[in-house]
This record gives structure tokens, sequence and C-alpha cells, in this order.
């Protein structure tokens, strides 16, 4: 049977679930944790969050619907020839 304790944290861990809150575990370099705090608390504050999000999107990562397909169609294509001849292989004797 589940000690009172484990079952707090097992209803706190499925509230936290519900709010869409993951738990992650990041290994910084001990100069870097306070940065990593401060970058945490901005996205956790309701008032700094999109700020926050816009500017760390706009300089470290790209937003969900650009992948590689949108990579692709915005990557200047011009005077490459994307044309490859059939290759069936090498003729082998058995």
């Amino acid at each position: 049977m589940a000690s009172p304790a484990r079952k707090a944290i097992k209803k706190y861990r499925s509230r936290l679930k519900r709010q869409g809150i993951v738990r992650l575990e990041v290994r910084v370099r001990k100069d870097d944790a306070t940065l990593v705090r401060e970058v945490v608390q901005a996205l956790s504050d309701p008032e700094r969050e999109w700020e926050a999000r816009a500017k760390l999107r706009e300089h470290f990562g790209t937003t969900k619907g650009e992948r590689l397909k949108a990579l692709l169609a915005a990557a200047p294509l011009e005077g490459v020839d994307l044309n490859r001849k059939d290759d069936f292989g090498r003729d082998v004797d058995l």
C-alpha cells in the first residue's frame, strides 16, 4: 500500500501533467546556472513569457511549423542539378 507522501507526490505530478508542465534535468556550467534559472523564471512569469519565448525562438530555434520541408523550400537551389541518372547496380555473375 502506498504511503500518504507517495500519494501526495503522485497527485502533484498528475496535476502538473494536466497543466502541460514537464520536469527537466539540465546540466550546465556553474557560471551559467544563474542565467538558466533566470530564463526559466522568465518563461514561467505570465507577464514575460511571450516576450521570452519570442526572443529565444528568434535567436536559437524555429517555430513548430518550420521543419526540413520548409527549410528545403526556402533554400536557394537555382542552378543546382537535382536529377540523378538511374543506377541499376553492377553486373554480377552467379
